[in-house]
Order: C-alpha cells, then sequence, then structure tokens
C-alpha cells in the first residue's frame, strides 16, 4: 500500500463546496479529505464526484496529502464513487461504516478494478458492529488506519450524545486497543460543536492518552490544536528524556527499579518515555 503521512489531523471538506475543497491545503493539517459521503446530499452526489475527481489531483499537485471519503459500500453510491470520484492522486481512501470483511474484500476488489490497487483504506469503525469486530476489520491488508465515529456509532446504538463521552468510552477505547493490535493509527471521534476549542483540546489529551495517533477535524479552527495535541510537549519529553537516562544509569548497575520525582520506575515506565521521545522525531 501507498505509504500514509502522520496523521494528527485529517481535515474533512465537503465535495459539493469546492470553494472550501480548494483551500485544504492553507490549512496545515497532516491530511485531507474529500467527503462526498455525509456532507453531501443524496441529490448533489455527481456534482460532489465531479469536483473530488477535479481538485483532488490539483491538492495533490501541491504537496497536499489528499483522500476522498466514499459512500460506505453496500449503498447504491459506492460504485459510482469509485469509478468516477477517485483519481490516481490520492494515499487513501476513506471508507465509512466499515462491518465486515466481506465488505472490506468487496471495496479491494472495486479499488483494484478502478487501477488503485496500491491505495490504502482508511476504514471508519462508526456502527455497533463495527467497533465489536474491529480488531479483525482493521487487520484486513487494505486497510491502513481507521477512526472511530461516535456520532453515527450512538445513533445506531439508539443512545444519547453526551460532552461526556461516557456513553462512547468502552468503544472508544476498543477502536484504540483493535488499532494497536492491528499495527495502524487510528483517529478519534469530531467535535460537532466546532467553535468549543477547550472541549476539542481535552478530547485530543484523552485520544492521546488512549492510545489515538490524531484526531478528524471537521473546521479548520481545529487543526492546530489536533496537531499540536498529539506532540508531546517540550516539558514532558525532557522529563521522559531525565528519566530514561537515570533508568538506563541504573539498568547499567543491575538495578532493575528506581525512583524518580517520587515515582517507582521500571521497564514499563521506561517503554513510554521512549514512546513519548520518538513521538517527537
Amino acid at each position: 500500500m501507498r505509504p500514509v503521512p502522520r496523521l494528527r489531523s485529517l481535515l474533512f471538506a465537503p465535495a459539493v463546496r469546492p470553494d472550501f475543497v480548494e483551500r485544504l491545503g492553507e490549512r496545515g493539517a497532516d491530511a485531507v479529505v474529500i467527503d462526498c459521503e455525509d456532507a453531501t446530499p443524496a441529490n448533489a452526489k455527481g456534482a460532489g464526484r465531479a469536483n473530488a475527481a477535479r481538485l483532488a489531483p490539483v491538492l495533490a499537485a501541491a504537496g497536499v496529502a489528499v483522500t476522498v471519503r466514499v459512500n460506505a459500500e453496500p449503498t447504491e453510491w459506492f460504485a459510482d464513487d469509485v469509478r468516477e470520484a477517485l483519481s490516481d492522486a490520492l494515499v487513501a481512501v476513506v471508507v465509512p461504516k466499515v462491518e465486515s470483511l466481506d465488505g472490506l474484500d468487496a471495496v479491494d476488489r472495486a479499488l483494484t478494478g478502478a487501477g488503485l490497487a496500491d491505495v490504502g483504506v482508511i476504514a471508519g469503525l462508526e456502527t455497533a458492529l463495527g467497533v465489536a469486530d474491529s480488531r479483525q476489520l482493521l487487520a484486513h491488508p487494505r486497510v491502513v488506519a481507521g477512526y472511530f465515529g461516535a456520532e453515527d456509532f450512538i445513533a445506531d446504538m439508539g443512545g444519547v450524545r453526551t460532552a461526556s463521552n461516557d456513553e462512547v468510552a468502552t468503544a472508544r477505547s476498543l477502536v484504540a486497543l483493535a488499532g494497536r493490535l492491528a499495527g495502524v493509527p487510528v483517529l478519534d471521534q469530531v467535535v460537532t460543536d466546532f467553535g468549543d476549542l477547550d472541549r476539542f483540546n481535552a478530547e485530543c489529551a484523552s485520544a492521546r492518552a488512549l492510545g489515538y495517533s490524531g484526531k478528524l477535524c471537521i473546521h479548520p479552527g481545529q487543526v492546530a490544536s489536533a496537531n499540536a495535541g498529539f506532540v508531546p510537549a517540550e516539558a514532558e519529553v525532557a522529563r521522559a528524556r531525565a528519566l530514561l537516562d537515570a533508568y538506563e544509569e541504573a539498568s547499567a548497575r543491575g538495578v532493575a527499579a528506581i525512583a524518580f520525582e517520587g515515582q517507582m520506575v521500571d521497564e514499563p515506565l521506561a517503554a513510554q518515555a521512549r514512546r513519548i521521545i520518538a513521538l517527537t522525531e
């Protein structure tokens, strides 16, 4: 599969808004999505596809890592999306509401048939079944990344969405765990209130703590927070280096656990420190 850039931020724009799409490259996101699914109404799918096919190569030529979100594989729009909206300029294709290996196999065949055999899938896990089977879905050979979609998940569950995120805590954790086991990066849910940066920043922190690599962005104003939120702060890196230096010096003397700033440190905490340092490189 084609290499996918580090995904701290994945910024969406409606395929039916070419004025938004044309400016995606100015927003600083690690990758961008021309959205032919939820942001494109049923009566404008054709126009959205035409815009995606025309503008993706323009963005890619300017050095933007560009993807297109197609409609879900079982829908009436999927085949036309693959045939008309996709191009060789893409780093990946975003496929929403992934629920089965058979569905991913169908996506695989469709992309190969369209001449995109080396283009990977960013799989949306946003239904009860998709989350429940997320480990095997993210391990599919066509999948290069995934994301958790809280809004669709709660709609499918018949639940109530709250700012606390209590109702998605289990599902959110399961997707992070599945990504780790499959060896692919996963991105955290959207914050639909794009004016609430305090909530967005808090969710970046909790998502990073769970093991997410980045966050979905639905507004340009969220991108800088996502980019910063998934990189350790200078103080955090400095502490990790000091901890690791002390631990490795003790290890060389045959000591397996040390006290550091009032905390017991052994190999698991040293591994966490190495991970923090690696995120800055």
